[in-house]
């Protein structure tokens, strides 16, 4: 089961291919079914993500290609996932990659709290990953994808991509 694991593990996400789905943490568990499928789930990032059906067609495709003939993906919603999810080498490559790693996820049981102000402010604890300077302003709540805003720097006035927290 650690061969399929590592093929699974090993597959890139479309939207952001600097991650792997493990180091992204959509990779639920790898194991065999009763009929001796391969099993693996997946929980997106959201549960409209567009990205789903490449993820399941690169992971069937890998899991192939390591010699594994019957092979079944499922979609595991519950709990969703969680932008902590993603690992510590997960958030190195964003980085690395020019993008800024989200912080903590609020947890489940917190309340939200309430704060009215223009959509266009500085966030605290979104550092630039350009300079690593923290002051930095929301351009856009979408970028590429759902999943990320458009930032932009104050210090250096570079443009740069941050995962949201969810």
């Amino acid at each position: 089961m650690e061969r399929a694991r590592a093929a699974a593990a090993a597959v890139r996400d479309p939207e952001l291919p600097m991650l792997t789905l493990a180091d992204l943490g959509v990779l639920r568990s790898v194991a065999y079914a009763g009929d001796g499928a391969v099993e693996v789930a997946l929980t997106p990032t959201y549960s409209g993500c567009p990205a789903l059906a490449e993820m399941r067609a690169e992971t069937v495709r890998a899991l192939h290609e390591a010699g594994f003939p019957e092979v079944r993906v499922v979609t595991v919603l519950d709990p969703p996932w969680s932008t902590d999810w993603i690992s510590e080498a997960g958030r190195r490559a964003l980085a690395e990659h020019h993008i800024a790693p989200p912080g903590p996820a609020p947890h489940p049981s917190d309340p939200v709290p309430l704060t009215l102000s223009p959509t266009r402010t500085a966030a605290p604890g979104v550092a630039c990953p350009l300079c690593g300077a923290g002051r930095t302003e929301e351009i856009s709540r979408f970028s590429a994808t759902s999943c990320r805003a458009l930032r932009r720097c104050l210090a250096c006035r570079e443009p740069f991509e941050h995962v949201k927290e969810i």
